[in-house]
C-alpha cells in the first residue's frame, strides 16, 4: 500500500507542535498557577497554639505561619489563609478548595496514601495534662493509670486515635477503658478540664506547654505517652513540585539556623528535621 506523501508535511507539523506543547502540559500544575496568580491559598484551623493560632487582633500567628511566610517570600507570592475546621481540611484539599494544608498534620502512613507531605517542620509526642491539685493522675503517667478516667481531646486528631488504641490495650488486660470526650478545639479541652468535665487533656506536649503558661498554677504536666511522630504540611498527591518547593524552604531555614531560632522561641525545644524517610511504613 502506498503512503500519501501529501500528508507528511501536515503530520510533521502536528508532531512538532505536540512536542513543543509537551513541556508546558507536563509542568502546568498548582505551583505554576500559584506563581502566575501571585498568591497561595492555605487552609488552616488556627486553634493549635503554639503552632498556629489567632492573636488578640485576629491575625493568624505562631510557629508554622512564620515558616509559611518564608515560603511565600521564596516563591514570590502572597500567602492567603482560609480558616476552616480541622476535620474538613484534607477533604477540602482533595476537592481543590485551596492550594496547601497549612495546619500541622501528624505524618501517618494512612494520611500519606491520600496526600503528599512536605518535609517536616517539627516532631510531636503526646502528653497528659491535668489539674494541679488532681492526685488521681500520677506524675509519671502510664496507660494503666488512666483506666476509668475521662480524657479530653481534640476531635479527628492523632491523639484521639491513640487514646482509642490505648483502650484496646486496656481491654486486653481486663481494665476499664479511658472515657473519651472529643471536642472541636484545644481551647475547649482546656476549658473542660478546668471546669472538671474531664480528668486530663491528651495532646502534643508543646500544646500542653502553652496551656500551662496561660493557666499558671492551675495545671500540671503528667508525663508523655505513645510514640513520637513528625509534623508536616500537605499538598495533593499530584502536586509533588509544590511540596518539594515548600520542603526546600524548610530545609534552607534549618541550614541557616533560622528554624532552630523559631523553634526555641515558639516551641521551647529545638529539633532537627529529616529530609527523607520520615513517613512511617504502617
Amino acid at each position: 500500500m502506498k503512503r500519501d506523501m501529501k500528508l507528511v508535511p501536515a503530520l510533521f507539523a502536528s508532531v512538532v507542535m505536540c512536542l513543543a506543547l509537551a513541556p508546558t502540559l507536563a509542568h502546568a500544575d498548582t505551583l505554576d498557577d500559584i506563581k502566575s496568580s501571585g498568591k497561595m491559598t492555605v487552609a488552616v484551623d488556627p486553634t493549635f497554639a503554639p503552632f498556629e493560632y489567632t492573636d488578640a487582633s485576629g491575625k493568624i500567628v505562631g510557629y508554622t505561619p512564620a515558616i509559611m511566610q518564608a515560603v511565600g517570600k521564596k516563591l514570590g507570592v502572597t500567602v492567603e489563609y482560609q480558616k476552616m475546621a480541622f476535620n474538613g481540611i484534607i477533604p477540602g484539599l482533595l476537592a481543590k478548595s485551596f492550594d496547601v494544608v497549612g495546619s500541622s498534620l501528624n505524618v501517618t502512613a494512612e494520611r500519606a496514601k491520600r496526600v503528599k507531605f512536605t518535609v517536616p517542620f517539627a516532631k510531636s509526642v503526646n502528653g497528659v495534662l491535668t489539674r494541679f491539685d488532681d492526685t488521681r493522675v500520677p506524675a509519671a503517667t502510664t496507660v494503666e493509670s488512666l483506666s476509668g478516667l475521662t480524657a479530653l481531646v481534640k476531635a479527628t486528631t492523632a491523639p484521639e486515635k491513640q487514646l482509642k488504641e490505648f483502650n484496646t490495650a486496656l481491654a486486653a488486660k481486663g481494665l476499664a477503658p479511658i472515657k473519651i470526650l472529643s471536642l472541636d478545639t484545644v481551647e475547649q479541652t482546656i476549658s473542660a478540664l478546668l471546669s472538671k468535665r474531664g480528668d486530663f487533656v491528651f495532646d502534643d506536649i508543646t500544646v500542653l506547654g502553652g496551656a500551662m503558661q496561660q493557666n499558671a498554677g492551675k495545671l500540671r504536666a503528667a508525663g508523655e505517652l505513645g510514640a513520637s511522630q513528625w509534623m508536616a504540611w500537605a499538598t495533593r498527591p499530584e502536586d509533588a513540585r509544590l511540596a518539594t518547593a515548600i520542603g526546600d524552604v524548610i530545609l534552607g531555614l534549618q541550614k541557616s539556623g533560622e528554624l532552630a531560632t523559631l523553634q526555641k522561641a515558639q516551641l521551647g525545644v529545638v529539633m532537627v528535621v529529616p529530609e527523607t524517610e520520615f513517613i512511617p511504613k504502617q
